[in-house]
């Protein structure tokens, strides 16, 4: 019973946000900071119905000027209500095209200046990767899943190289965002409250590398952040 209430609030939510996301976004449309208002209001009326607490240690991601590439682990389809309310200022993301179809949201997904990318046309695929090259170098942020699909798994699969490009091209910074493992302990059929941490690492600084030092740039974010996942997973499990 509480999994259908709560499936249909979320709906009936997500159709509210649309519809006002819809208006602001014609109103300003592109504006690089709609993205991170738009996920203000899908995030937090919808973790307060998933009785998710979020506890944001994002302090090096909003200290950080906008201009760097932002790489977060990816676990579900609810990583909108959980992530959206750490997004900085100035903030676009990279998606893959079907987004756009999925009704209001994928408005709201364009009217935000998010990139959307069709990964079976890679002609398509480089031109918008290298239009957000440039995006970079106008001080806006990418927010980018590096692992490029769902994974509620243990262990961060192989990261895809198209963040590291961008961040070694454009020289920004990268900042890795770590949030702990939520999928296995969110149950919509109970009340009870889980607590989510997100946590930022410090920047990593890509000035001066060329793209002979893509590998070990991509394992050096994979391990920090692998590492900073399980010690999150220890803090939550400890008495």
């Amino acid at each position: 019973m509480l999994y259908m209430l709560r499936m249909l609030l979320l709906a009936l939510h997500f159709l509210l946000v649309g519809v006002v996301g819809l208006v602001i976004g014609l109103l300003r449309p592109f504006n690089p900071d709609n993205s991170r208002l738009f996920a203000r209001l899908y995030s937090v009326p919808a973790a307060w119905l998933l009785r998710i607490k979020v506890k944001a240690e994002v302090g090096p991601l909003w200290d950080q000027p906008p201009g760097c590439v932002i790489i977060a682990n990816h676990q579900s389809n609810y990583d909108l209500f959980i992530l959206g309310q750490v997004v900085p200022r100035r903030t676009v993301a990279i998606g893959k095209k079907s987004l756009g179809w999925i009704p209001l949201f994928g408005q709201l997904f364009w009217l935000g200046g998010n990139v959307l990318i069709d990964r079976k046309n890679a002609y398509q695929a480089r031109k918008a990767m290298q239009t957000t090259t440039r995006t970079l170098r106008d001080d806006t942020s990418i927010w980018i899943f590096p692992e490029g699909t769902r994974n509620p798994g243990e262990q961060l699969l192989a990261f895809k190289k198209g963040a590291f490009h961008m961040a070694i091209e454009a020289g920004v910074p990268i900042v890795p965002v770590c949030v702990s493992r939520y999928t296995r302990r969110l149950s919509l059929n109970s009340w009870r409250q889980r607590t989510v941490i997100i946590r930022s690492l410090a920047p990593i600084a890509t000035a001066g590398l060329t793209q002979q030092d893509l590998p070990t740039l991509i394992e050096q974010c994979r391990i920090q952040m692998q590492h900073c996942i399980d010690h999150m997973e220890s803090e939550l499990i400890a008495p």
